[in-house]
């Protein structure tokens, strides 16, 4: 059970959906000599959920190999905030933080989000209702789908778009935006991907999204307002040669049918009968559907929302 409790959980769906059984949220925030930024990002986050999502939720502090006080300010803001929890692992890197924070969660839907909140947090409740009750195994933010909304320096935009066509050259991927730091998947999407995937830095996105679609898993793609943040803590050329060696990795264990034998033996829910191939089917999105989520977001604030690209 989560540490905050929702209210009753009797409406959530962003077009209105009600639901029967009670679902829980848990929302890790990995993070690596982010002391000062913390004390930024937890109260606008936990502000944020208190009054947009009426569900159980948890905020997860995932510490990576952090040598400054992090640790030490995540556990004084779990104090001061209710259903802040901190958890600490050795080994510096984002995809192994996320790798524990989720396999140790009890959560429906486990997601997370970089500690600058650089991703508007007005598409979170979106990305979650995918998951929740949208059908969809796996949703993640696009910088890149027509809607969104980016600001970054030129380079940063080069080198994005480059890696993403460079992907789909590779691997013949069709989601948009590999790494997106606004990503949320069912409890049991995870148990069944996360032993898959090798890669424990920044790379580990890329190969979650590839896994799922390589597999069949539904992914719903939500387009989101970005703004770059200038204190970044990413170096940009070492996390683009990583992420070639993991590119290369990848395709040849695809290639070798190595992630496919380790599959797991119960089709997943976005997995398509019959083809015999284990892709993912294309699904584009009702004109109705979106009309719902629109009205839904001009509703409640004034202006039209993040829509949901069906894959």
């Amino acid at each position: 059970m989560m540490a905050h409790p929702g209210a009753g959980f009797e409406k959530v769906g962003l077009w209105g959906g009600f639901h029967s059984v009670m679902v829980s949220c848990s929302v890790t925030i990995p993070v690596f000599n982010e002391e000062v930024r913390l004390a930024r990002c937890i109260p606008r986050l936990h502000q944020f959920l208190s009054a947009n999502l009426q569900l159980d939720w948890e905020i997860v502090v995932a510490s990576n190999g952090s040598t400054d006080r992090t640790e030490d300010a995540a556990r004084q803001l779990s104090r001061s905030y209710g259903g802040v929890h901190v958890i600490q692992i050795p080994e510096k890197g984002r995809g192994g933080a996320l790798k524990a924070a989720w396999l140790d969660s009890r959560a429906d839907v486990l997601s997370y989000m970089d500690v600058d909140l650089a991703t508007g947090l007005e598409a979170f409740p979106a990305l979650i209702e995918a998951v929740a009750s949208g059908g969809y195994d796996l949703a993640t933010g696009s910088r890149l789908l027509p809607g969104a909304r980016v600001t970054r320096g030129w380079k940063r935009e080069v080198i994005s778009r480059s890696y993403n066509l460079l992907l789909k050259a590779l691997l013949g991927t069709r989601f948009s935006d590999a790494q997106c730091g606004f990503k949320a998947i069912s409890k049991a999407g995870a148990g069944e991907l996360l032993p898959l995937v090798e890669d424990t830095g920044w790379f580990f996105d890329t190969e979650l999204l590839v896994l799922a679609e390589k597999l069949g898993y539904r992914i719903c793609e939500i387009p989101v307002q970005w703004i770059d943040d200038p204190d970044s803590r990413v170096k940009i050329l070492r996390t683009a040669l990583a992420d070639l060696r993991g590119l290369i990795r990848l395709r040849r264990n695809l290639r070798e049918g190595k992630d496919r034998s380790q599959a797991p033996r119960n089709q997943p829910r976005g997995l398509q009968p019959g083809n015999g191939t284990g892709a993912q089917q294309t699904c584009k999105p009702t004109r109705n559907w979106i009309d719902h989520q629109e009205s839904f977001w001009e509703f409640r604030r004034g202006t039209a929302g993040p829509g949901c690209h069906r894959r």
